[in-house]
């Protein structure tokens, strides 16, 4: 048994060593043993039957958001059995009930309290909608107690029940909290001392304000016009502004080329992959803030994917079509204007999975044109997906396919609420309290431009995406096929840099390190603050930001994600200076002059001006 397999092995139980290990050489060993084969649906039903079926849950998905009555049922139902199950469980509850009586009369009035005990304090000290100094005023004070008191009652009911499955446990954890934040006091003009004293203070006016912002945001809606604000950001203006061109197009994507502006630049040219379940500017969104125009200045030739807005006539693109039609088109047409020069592949999200997914299979082909792979919040072992697991099982995935047969492809709105869900307080609640209890506009930014820029993905695509990656992970676990031939990330061997995020819904940094596990190769890792897309787009300049870093060889011995951060000391600033000096020190010691524009010998070398026809499409 070789080292990797003895890892393997020796950590297949345990989170910090990584659940599935692919073997060291796709040639000297078979892959990990397949899970029972999932038949991926037909893009269109075989029998009258199964339209009857994908038809009926199509018609469900619109009355509940998108979300699977089926799933929430079985997870209610195994809860519940169990909970009846366990008299020891509910006797615990039962004490825990009566302990908190008993705290709450003793903080709320204290002379009740039994001799010399101390009024407890809050359950929760950095909740954020309790954080304003009114809530520590009466009776406000103890509405916000006894409410943290119920959500800790309910969290210990939906936990640790013997015999329920993990996931069913996550998922009925989840839809309580959901459930109880509706009623949280800071969501109620009477129970919220800043809406009471608003109101005091502008003689109600601010819920006539609040009313104008509710009545206008439902028009919009409606009318499907962008949020309020919205409209000031201009994509090829305000946004997405960096100078360049389109150089290569075709069905699914423009390749951009920028312009440079510094007299020479680096030999290795830089290609970017973004998510196509947004607009890729997320990474040239304002000036200040572009990653783009910052790679430019400092002297990158940058090449970007713009990916095309699909439609219903693209509900066969698979998985791999976005490998060739677009990570591998992108190459091809980079390696003809800047021949015999590596890459410095990036991606982003899905975007980064995809390129690892093309790194392997270029390692399988033995094609040597990548001088290094960066991952920016991307998962390849899909073992630990964090809260977005929640919204993904097998009837879930097989209610969305149902709503994506309906339309060839899955809409931006059929999304947008699992992962509002996700952070409902910020996102849902926080503003029906500043919008329309204290009558305020949330004051609109590039980044909620771009948030509001969503795009439809394909019906084939996405359902193996589900089933292949997430469900079954089968890259993690060298089962995933490109060509009829296995992919086995161990086999890339190109330096990698990557990037997770600390408060991360979407791609829990956790996740993202167990690239450690999966490859033989120096990986350089840094752990940012934000989130999913405010931990990239990290500007030099922006405040209050700091990460951490540590390279690693590749024969170094592998630590765990608490252990890596507890030996790894913060910086403040920006990750982005830290990420140029990488790729400063993985390029060719002299600079060059700037490439030219466009493919050679063809006789329209500039399609467009960048951000190109693509990003236009709704």
């Amino acid at each position: 048994m070789n080292v990797r397999l003895k890892r393997v092995a020796a950590g297949a139980q345990t989170a910090t060593a990584g659940a599935t290990i692919a073997p060291l050489a796709l040639a000297q060993t078979q892959p990990a043993a397949a899970p029972p084969a999932r038949a991926l649906p037909a893009t269109q039903p075989p029998n009258p039957y199964r339209t009857l079926d994908y038809a009926k849950e199509a018609l469900i998905a619109r009355m509940t958001g998108g979300l699977s009555p089926a799933a929430l049922t079985l997870a209610l139902a195994d809860w519940l059995i169990h909970l009846a199950a366990a008299p020891g469980k509910r006797m615990e509850l039962a004490a825990l009930a009566l302990e908190q009586a008993r705290a709450l009369l003793a903080y709320g009035w204290p002379s009740y309290a039994l001799p010399g005990a101390t009024p407890p304090e809050p359950v929760s000290s950095d909740d954020r909608r309790f954080t304003s100094p009114s809530w520590q005023n009466e009776p406000f004070r103890l509405w916000q107690y006894a409410f943290q008191l119920n959500e800790q009652w309910w969290n210990a009911a939906t936990r640790d029940v013997p015999g329920t499955t993990r996931h069913h446990e996550d998922v009925v954890s989840f839809a309580t909290r959901q459930w109880l934040d509706v009623f949280a006091p800071a969501n109620f003009a009477a129970t919220n001392p800043d809406v009471v004293r608003r109101t005091f203070e502008s003689g109600g006016m601010n819920f006539v304000q609040g009313v104008r912002n509710a009545l206008d945001d439902l028009s919009r809606s409606a009318t499907g016009r962008p949020p309020a604000g919205i409209e000031h950001f201009e994509v090829g203006k305000d946004l997405a502004a960096t100078p360049g061109s389109v150089v290569y197009r075709n069905r699914l994507i423009e390749l951009i080329q920028y312009s440079p502006s510094t007299a020479a630049v680096s030999a290795e040219p830089v290609l970017i992959v973004p998510a196509w379940i947004m607009k890729y500017y997320i990474l040239d969104l304002s000036p200040h803030n572009s990653l783009i125009r910052y790679l430019v200045d400092a002297g990158h030739t940058v090449f970007c994917i713009s990916w095309r807005n699909v439609d219903e006539d693209d509900r066969d693109l698979g998985f791999d079509d976005y490998r060739t039609l677009g990570v591998m088109a992108a190459l091809d047409a980079i390696s003809q204007i800047v021949p015999d020069r590596r890459i410095h592949a990036t991606g982003y999200c899905l975007g980064g999975t995809l390129l690892a997914v093309a790194a392997a299979a270029m390692a399988n082909a033995r094609d040597d044109r990548l001088a290094s792979v960066t991952l920016f919040a991307a998962q390849t072992d899909f073992t630990e997906p964090g809260e977005l697991q929640l919204f993904i099982d097998d009837s879930q995935v097989y209610f969305i396919e149902s709503m994506m047969w309906e339309r060839g492809y899955l809409a931006a709105n059929q999304m947008a609420g699992s992962f509002q869900l996700l952070q409902s307080n910020d996102l849902i609640w926080s503003r029906v309290v500043h919008d329309y209890l204290l009558g305020e506009r949330t004051s609109a930014n590039d980044l909620m431009a771009w948030n509001a820029d969503a795009t439809r993905m394909p019906y084939r695509m996405h359902s193996e995406y589900l089933r292949k990656l997430f469900l079954d992970n089968d890259l993690a676990c060298a089962r995933y096929e490109v060509d009829g031939r296995p992919v086995e990330l161990g086999n890339i061997r190109v330096p990698m840099f990557v990037v997770g995020t600390e408060r991360d819904h979407i791609a829990p940094w956790r996740s993202v390190y167990k690239i450690h596990y999966l490859t033989d190769t120096a990986i350089t890792f840094v752990l940012t603050s934000g989130g999913h897309n405010a931990g990239i787009v990290s500007e030099p300049g922006h405040p209050h930001r700091h990460f951490r870093m540590r390279a690693q060889a590749a024969d170094d011995l592998h630590i765990g994600p608490d252990d890596w951060l507890a030996a790894t000391a913060p910086h403040d600033g920006s990750w982005w200076p830290a990420w140029h000096a990488w790729l400063a020190a993985h390029s060719s010691a002299q600079s060059v002059a700037p490439p030219r524009i466009g493919l050679p010998g063809v006789a329209q070398p500039v399609l467009a001006a960048a951000p190109g026809t693509y990003v236009f499409q709704q």
